[in-house]
């Protein structure tokens, strides 16, 4: 190293004189580019103005947008667009650095500016200034081309004192950074590696010379420099290595060494092991997530810490907005490599591109802290974190507790007083404040239900300040925020109380907690007994005996009343049903005594007919003997299942009826007969129910049949019929085998004649009144979004295209009626909470196709109605509101009768129990004219879909 000097003034003037020469070439090119630009203008002056304005116009308006919401990413990505477009240096400077500033810049954006910076360097000072940019950009992200940028623009500038060295320690940092990138490094190693071989062609003394000690050695070393190029890139798994190993081969005078060829072996052993992965990587489309994930995962299994960093250096270039992938990244910079500079640098990166997640601030802090970082630091980390934009009340209540945390720990509490202390009593107050003002402000609750961070202050200053009184404050506080009624909360006071507070305290506190408990209030008597035995006199015992039973007495009393008023309302239920079942017993005897009479009607005009035209004349009536009695047998089967215009249900078991079936012509058919399924006895535990087929569905028998084949022998098909034979679009599958049932149930929702068809198992609704096959989730489900209104044009496909690029989509369901079209509903569910919370922050408001989405987290209503009455829209009478979800009132809760079916006499009437009735209501028939036979009851709560089911397919 003591030739460096020489090295550098023997070198300098050749490598100048080649980068002069090219800066020349460039300028002269810019110089007759820009005298074309020029003289194009001169000719287009008119048209060019205009355009101007337009643009002029245009950037205003974005820079009015950024002044009213700063954090709008794509408005600074357009503004510096038209910026660089209409060439505004000034302002596009400015631009640049505001939008560096908030968010990473992407490799295309940061390269736009080096080179629009590089163009504009005149002077030493401004190419300090460039480097300064280039240091900048290579933190944002691992990128190749950056770095590349980076050491072709520091030989361009080795004219300044120890300028070799410089690049030299520039092309270190990049082979650090991305040397290993195994589908990009090579080009960093083969640029290094060049760089080396110019600076030998200009050491080398000339043909016919004979060179100096002072050369030799500076050859000598230059020569080994470049051997140890080659060894090092040999040793590591990059693409199309064996073409380094053949130049290798081809350089060294000496062949390559056995060392180096055994390192070679081993890089090419890796490297096989990592070609599937990086084809997996070329062959998916972007952001590739799933297989970054895979060979994540492979990389840790390996143990190498540097291409473990590498791989997940590459998955964030492309998939930045993943919060679990920055999560796992820094937490495995915190447990295995834990050097200070990189775990804080990867947080910083992590934290600008999703501030909204409030675990990787929550992670920074700590880590700040374990790395010693100074107060201001932390400080201006956490301010930071609460102007991050949390999407839950209960973030904001994670983050100022683990700052808090950080200030106690920062306290020596030997001390009677410190400045630290008053600052950690200062943060808890703002704390509180905070809570209330802002976050109810915006979440309507503070997050801190059980007042978490109180509880905290008052243990500190109890079991650390021994301020009793100002716990005492606080917990006071506590209780009058809706929680004395827990017994919980009345312990840990007391819990409090008995470690650092006296007896006095603690009775009264017990004392209170009976009066006030309504959750356990057993247990709480039972604390105040046996505190009372401990420490207690007589008198504070007998108190407190009668105390805990005039609490327990007036608990049971209430208790009693509710069991009663249960039991009444379980009793009246019984009533209702019982009263049910009688009246239809009673309707059936009615139809049936109908049928008897229309039989005898018959039977007389036969009779007579006989005896005009003899006894060997063939009747009218005999002609549809096979019918007679087809009418009210199929209205009895319509009435007892439920279609699927009432929902999905798993429906009772009913003979399946024959009916006449109409030509294309509209010509009346043979009535089609029904199988002859006498001979196999039917069996529920043997057989699926299969609903919402086309109406439409030819040959249903022989088409299920084919279709459910494959789960088992099919012993039988009963589809279902109408009374004109049109089938009705369910049917029930019999198999030989009960284990083909679970099989068949699998082709749930797969398509028939372009509709899903539903399967569930048959239950007889009659024997299993509380059998529900299918379940709706009604709580938040936080890792699924519900998108409404989206086009009717909207395909499966273009939904996942819009929703994957904030995280792997799992599944999508797009919303559609009866019939299959859509609603311009969506459910997407994604991987985690956090892909969802990102795709609500992203995607609500945006447009699709001139419709604007609204986006938010699954909050499905509850599906079950609570039949209080009958709609008020159809009856006039005020409905119980309903309990609203996130998205308002469910459609669910909207009357399936339609109004056609009502037809009132008398105003409305309440029943005794607040449930609206209908007097005198009728069901008027809808075919005949007729009344029908299903009146309302007025002593009963408003119809079920059932009842709907009965009278809208009564034909």
């Amino acid at each position: 190293m003591a030739a460096t000097g020489n090295e550098e003034q023997t070198l300098l003037p050749d490598i100048e004189e080649e980068a002069e020469g090219m800066e020349r070439e460039m300028e002269s090119e810019e110089e007759e580019e820009g005298m074309g630009v020029e003289q194009s203008d001169e000719e287009d002056e008119e048209d060019t103005s205009e355009d101007e304005r337009e643009n002029e116009a245009e950037i205003q308006r974005l820079e009015e947008q950024l002044s009213i919401n700063v954090f709008d990413y794509n408005c600074h990505v357009d503004l510096i667009k038209l910026l660089r477009q209409e060439g505004k240096l000034h302002r596009l400077r400015k631009a640049r650095q505001k939008m560096s500033e908030l968010f990473p810049l992407t490799e295309e954006i940061w390269l736009d500016w080096l080179k629009d910076e590089i163009r504009l360097t005149e002077d030493e000072s401004g190419r300090e200034k460039v480097y300064e940019l280039f240091e900048r950009a290579v933190k944002d992200y691992v990128c190749p081309e950056i770095w590349l940028e980076y050491v072709q623009y520091s030989i361009g500038g080795m004219g300044a004192q120890g300028g070799i060295e410089r690049v030299r320690s520039i092309f270190e940092r990049a082979l650090t950074a991305v040397g290993l990138h195994m589908t990009k490094g090579a080009t960093i190693w083969e640029a290094y590696r060049e760089f080396e071989i110019v600076i030998l062609s200009t050491v080398q003394p000339p043909p016919g010379s004979v060179p100096s000690q002072d050369q030799q050695e500076l050859l000598k070393a230059q020569l080994e420099r470049i051997h140890t190029l080659f060894r090092r890139q040999l040793a590591v798994p990059l693409m199309d290595m064996e073409g380094t190993y053949a130049e290798y081969s081809d350089w060294a005078d000496d062949g390559v060494p056995e060392m180096v060829t055994r390192q070679y072996r081993r890089a090419l052993q890796q490297l096989e092991k990592c070609k599937p992965f990086e084809e997996a990587l070329l062959v998916s489309e972007t952001p590739k997530l799933a297989e970054y994930q895979a060979y994540i995962d492979f990389e840790m299994k390996e143990g190498d810490p540097a291409r473990v960093q590498i791989i997940f250096e590459r998955a964030l270039a492309e998939n930045c907005l993943v919060p679990d992938l920055w999560i796992k990244y820094t937490t495995y910079l915190d447990r295995q490599l834990k050097i200070k500079d990189l775990v804080l640098s990867a947080y910083e990166r992590a934290v600008r591109n999703c501030p909204w997640t409030m675990g990787l601030w929550k992670s920074y802090i700590l880590a700040l802290e374990r790395h010693k970082a100074d107060h201001q630091t932390m400080t201006d980390v956490f301010e930071k974190a609460l102007n991050a934009g949390f999407i839950q009340a209960t973030d904001y209540v994670e983050i100022w507790q683990s700052y808090l945390d950080y200030l106690r720990r920062r306290v020596d509490f030997s001390k009677e007083w410190s400045r630290e202390l008053d600052e950690l009593r200062a943060a808890f107050a703002r704390s509180l404040d905070y809570l209330k003002q802002d976050v109810e402000e915006r979440f309507s609750e503070s997050g801190d239900l059980s007042c978490t961070i109180m509880q905290i202050w008052a243990r500190i200053e109890a079991l650390h300040c021994k301020n009793m009184q100002k716990a005492r404050e606080l917990w006071d506080s506590i209780m009058t925020k809706g929680n004395a009624k827990h017994a919980n909360m009345w312990l840990e006071y007391y819990n409090l109380e008995r470690s650092y507070g006296d007896a006095s305290h603690c009775r009264k506190a017990l004392h209170r907690a009976v009066q006030c408990t309504s959750d356990y209030p057993e247990h709480v008597c039972d604390v105040l007994l046996n505190f009372e035995r401990v420490e207690g006199s007589l008198e504070d015992w007998d108190a407190a005996v009668q105390k805990t039973e005039t609490k327990i007495n007036r608990v049971n009393e209430q208790r009693a009343r509710v069991a009663e008023k249960e039991a009444l309302q379980a009793r009246q239920e019984e009533d209702k049903a019982e009263n049910r079942r009688k009246a239809k017993a009673d309707k059936k005897g009615q139809k049936k005594s109908q049928k008897a009479n229309r039989t005898g009607d018959k039977r007389k005009a036969e009779d007579e007919y006989e005896e005009e035209w003899g006894e060997d004349a063939e009747l009218p009536s005999k002609r549809l003997r096979g019918e007679k009695d087809f009418g009210s047998t199929a209205t009895e089967e319509l009435m007892e299942t439920e279609s699927g215009l009432f929902g999905r249900r798993a429906p009772p078991r009913k003979t399946e009826p024959p009916g006449f079936r109409k030509n294309q012509q509209g010509s009346s058919e043979a009535p089609r007969q029904p199988q002859d399924v006498s001979k196999e006895p039917r069996k529920d535990e043997n057989s699926v129910f299969v609903s919402n087929l086309a109406f439409n569905l030819d040959d249903p028998d022989g088409k299920l049949r084919t279709l459910f084949q494959g789960c088992g022998t099919v012993q039988q098909v009963r589809p279902v019929f109408s009374m004109n034979g049109v089938f009705r679009g369910y049917c029930y599958v019999q198999f030989e085998d009960q284990l083909a049932v679970p099989e068949a149930l699998k082709l749930d929702r797969q398509e028939v004649d372009g509709r899903p068809m539903y399967v569930s198992p048959c239950v007889d609704k009659n024997k299993n009144p509380d059998f529900k096959v299918f379940k709706y989730k009604t709580a938040m489900e936080k890792h699924k979004i519900f998108i409404s209104g989206l086009p009717y044009t909207c395909t499966k496909e273009t939904l996942e295209d819009l929703c994957k690029q904030h995280g792997t989509v799992k599944a999508i369901r797009l919303v559609t009626n009866r019939s299959g079209k859509p609603k311009g509903l969506a459910y997407v569910e994604y991987e985690n909470e956090a892909q969802a919370s990102q795709a609500v922050l992203k995607l609500d408001g945006t447009m699709l196709e001139n419709f604007t989405l609204s986006v938010a987290i699954s909050n499905p209503p509850g599906r079950k109605m609570e039949d209080k009455g009958v709609p008020s829209r159809l009856l006039g009478a005020a409905m119980p509101r309903q309990p609203q979800g996130a998205r308002g009132k469910g459609r669910t809760q909207i009357s399936l009768l339609p109004r056609s079916l009502y037809r009132q006499s008398t105003p409305d009437a309440k029943a005794e129990n607040g449930t609206v009735s209908a007097p005198h209501t009728t069901v008027t028939d809808g075919v005949h004219g007729g009344p029908g036979s299903a009146s309302l009851d007025t002593q009963t709560k408003s119809l079920s879909n059932e009842d709907f089911a009965r009278m809208l397919l009564k034909k």
